[in-house]
């Protein structure tokens, strides 16, 4: 329903057209998806959510600045301490964070009281795809990730190595495909062993009478060593799919032959399905470039489809085009005869943004833009309400909208987000607690007081996260002024950058998360490295992740692997066990005590950081582009959002201020990089090449500002300055 017209008004201020609503000026394209859109079909009226609104921003504006001139005084302190103090006394830098209420009391023990929480996310290990929910595309491939071919996964990348005629070639190569069954079979003796033999050995698998039959190539017969393990099939009269369970994740092995894979093995095994990204975070913050209310709405209206159950978009892929839509449900017929239905989407979790920045899509009665997260937390639930309303194909089956809050500074801010949740419930009629809050534990005064701020949300968290680049970003904005900063690679090294990793799981199981919360860990940024990943990244689930981040289906399909290895809640059970994390490891500042590098070591840093910076920052600016792979120095492909840019910034604008490199080597740096960044780009014909005029370049502009005014930035984030940069790009 539309605004009563006679309470409105239309304007043209600030070079867009805006019209008011409950005292607010909101830009006209947010008013027309809000009214025509967003509360279509729903009950709530548009007078009610526009001054439901006004009453958010009225209610929280004041206590969010306060909020973030408390983080300005924080800082401040810190840095007087570190002028103060030149040399650094760990027990006295100890006593000061006590002191200014850095390190707050901690609060006693507790667990989390959360309820009505999707097994996806209470008891399913599993990956977790992140994705710019900005890019439709993206966003429904993540939402349609929850499945994937394992074959396929195997034969496209680098798994499988191209040695002995395994090569990758335009046609179907039989040596790699034979290399390929035979490794997903080795994988099916790890999750679904047989009492005899190996699934490489068998030469049929049926289903009789609802019972599986299993023979092998000797003519015994065998069984699931755990039959159990044995849930059901669906049979279409052409291929029989038999369906599997392992430590909670769903398997497929899938019988057709007459399918070109299946008809060359004796089994007749057309391929392994694995349940892959459990959960997929649709991301409106750091991977998106949003800056004004066009990129709002078109953020939301992505959002709105994939709860609504009816976003598409148009592909061209191969040669032929077609129309990508979310993936139905998933039917089997079960081992007593009943109908099993499994999600075939991803559940998904939107990642609102965090509490310092404001957007011109809505300027309060004072004239000021209104805080963003406000705006995302109001929007992105209402959208929600779509799902609730469906009776099939649900996102989240127990009425749940789960929204991830980045960059929050200890338990006060986290108090805050609880605090804007409820009203946003009380705005749109939700029972309380019905929105769940992720917690990302990425800045340093959350992770030393991560306890304290579970215990603010402790009735709706379902989700803690570390982020290694955005904590390392903050560890050097917070320290700027103790020192110079180690090399990038060696700051990974020390032993704060574990003890982090370690207190997050140590608090979380502590906290009471095991069978109710995600413990979650970063991403990998090597999207086309699968066997670096899959050699590694197991690490992850033995740590006690009960989720981590992937960047794409592929990857999603190939790390699933590793939760088949590891039962991550036995493995959590354990680790409940050990004596938790030391925080003054956490708390020990990873400067370099002797910065003696070369000419030449300090150069390579140099050149590294800014060609990384440059390459993402010119598609931020002159694209609008939030996530990408962006090639680095040595042309390796690497996925990079704004946690990589703020601290590659962070550690030159540290560099710079004591002395290790100069303004004017910077400088040079930065003219020669763009160079090479234009190279990397030269096959591209929209893109704009920096170093034919650096003073015409605004992509070239923001990337230099991000470094030269980096000490001044609010705990050293990238968005003021690329949303401004991008804002005057867009504004001609």
């Amino acid at each position: 329903m539309r605004y009563n017209p006679a309470s409105m008004t239309v304007t043209k201020e600030r070079g867009v057209s805006q019209e008011k609503r409950a005292g607010l000026s909101v830009d006209t394209q947010l008013v027309d998806f809000v009214e025509d859109e967003l509360l279509n079909g729903l009950k709530l009226s548009a007078y009610e959510f526009w001054e439901g609104l006004a009453s958010l921003i009225a209610d929280q504006t004041s206590d969010n600045r306060k909020l973030l001139a408390h983080r300005d005084k924080l800082q401040q302190d810190m840095d007087a301490y570190h002028r103060e103090h030149p040399q650094l006394d760990h027990d006295h830098y100890v006593h000061f964070l006590k002191s200014t209420g850095y390190i707050e009391p901690e609060v006693p023990d507790f667990t989390i009281r959360t309820e009505n929480v999707d097994p996806e996310i209470a008891t399913t290990p599993g990956p977790q795809l992140v994705v710019p929910v900005s890019n439709a595309r993206f966003a429904l491939n993540a939402a349609n990730a929850r499945w994937g071919s394992l074959y396929d996964a195997l034969y496209g990348t680098d798994v499988i190595d191209d040695s002995g005629g395994k090569d990758k070639t335009s046609a179907y190569n039989p040596t790699r495909g034979a290399a390929v069954i035979d490794r997903a079979a080795a994988f099916l003796d790890e999750a679904i062993p047989l009492a005899n033999g190996r699934h490489a050995d068998v030469s049929a698998y049926q289903v009789k009478d609802g019972a599986l039959g299993i023979t092998l190539e000797s003519g015994a017969d065998s069984s699931l060593k755990d039959p159990e393990q044995w849930l059901g099939y669906r049979d279409d009269g052409k291929c029989m799919t038999l369906l599997f369970v392992h430590h909670g994740l769903h398997l497929e092995v899938q019988i057709d032959p007459q399918h070109p894979i299946g008809k060359t093995v004796p089994n007749a095994v057309a391929d392994v399905i694995l349940e892959s990204a459990v959960t997929a975070i649709q991301d409106c913050e750091d991977s998106v470039a949003a800056v004004d209310a066009e990129d709002k709405v078109n953020v939301y209206r992505n959002w709105l489809g994939l709860m609504k159950g009816d976003l598409s978009c148009e592909v061209s892929k191969g040669g032929r085009s077609f129309t990508r839509k979310l993936h139905k449900d998933r039917h089997y017929t079960g081992v007593n005869g009943e109908e099993i239905v499994l999600p075939g989407r991803s559940l998904m979790l939107v990642r609102n943004v965090g509490h310092l920045m404001t957007n011109s899509a809505v300027y309060g009665p004072d004239g000021v833009e209104i805080f963003e997260g406000l705006l995302d937390a109001l929007v992105t639930t209402t959208a929600a309400m779509h799902d609730f309303a469906k009776d099939t194909q649900r996102n989240a089956r127990e009425n749940s909208v789960y929204i991830v809050k980045p960059k929050m500074h200890g338990s006060a801010e986290a108090a805050f987000t609880n605090r804007i949740f409820s009203q946003v419930e009380d705005i749109l009629g939700l029972p309380r607690n019905t929105i769940k809050v992720g917690v990302m534990d990425e800045e340093r005064r959350t992770t030393v007081n991560l306890k304290n701020c579970i215990e603010a949300v402790a009735d709706r968290l379902v989700f803690i996260n570390t982020g290694f680049l955005d904590r390392t970003g903050d560890e050097i904005h917070t320290s700027m002024l103790a020192g110079p900063m180690l090399r990038k690679d060696e700051i990974k090294q020390q032993p704060w950058i574990s003890a982090y990793e370690d207190w997050n799981v140590d608090v979380g199981i502590r906290c009471g998360l095991r069978g109710k919360a995600q413990i979650g860990k970063g991403m990998w940024a090597k999207p086309d490295e699968m066997a670096e990943m899959m050699a590694t990244k197991h690490a992850h689930p033995l740590a006690g992740a009960n989720c981590a981040w992937v960047p794409s289906p592929t990857a999603a399909t190939l790390h699933a692997m590793h939760y088949h290895q590891v039962d991550v809640l036995a493995r959590q059970a354990q680790l409940a066990q050990r004596p938790p994390a030391s925080l003054d490891d956490i708390l020990t500042i990873p400067l370099a005590q002797d910065p003696n590098w070369t000419d030449e070591e300090i150069q390579a840093e140099l050149d590294n950081n800014i060609q990384g910076i440059l390459g993402y920052v010119v598609r931020w600016i002159d694209f609008g582009v939030g996530c990408s792979k962006v090639p680095d120095i040595h042309d390796v492909g690497l996925m990079e959002d704004r946690a990589t840019l703020r601290i590659s910034s962070q550690h030159i604008a540290n560099w710079l201020q004591h002395g290790i490199c100069s303004e004017e080597q910077v400088r040079e740096t930065f003219e020669r990089m763009a160079g090479i960044v234009d190279q990397q780009n030269s096959n591209d014909p929209s893109y704009r090449a920096m170093a034919d005029d650096f003073d015409d370049s605004i992509a070239f502009q923001a990337a230099c500002a991000l470094v030269f005014k980096g000490t001044t930035q609010p705990n050293g984030y990238t968005e003021p300055l690329l949303h401004a940069f991008r804002r005057k790009l867009k504004n001609g």
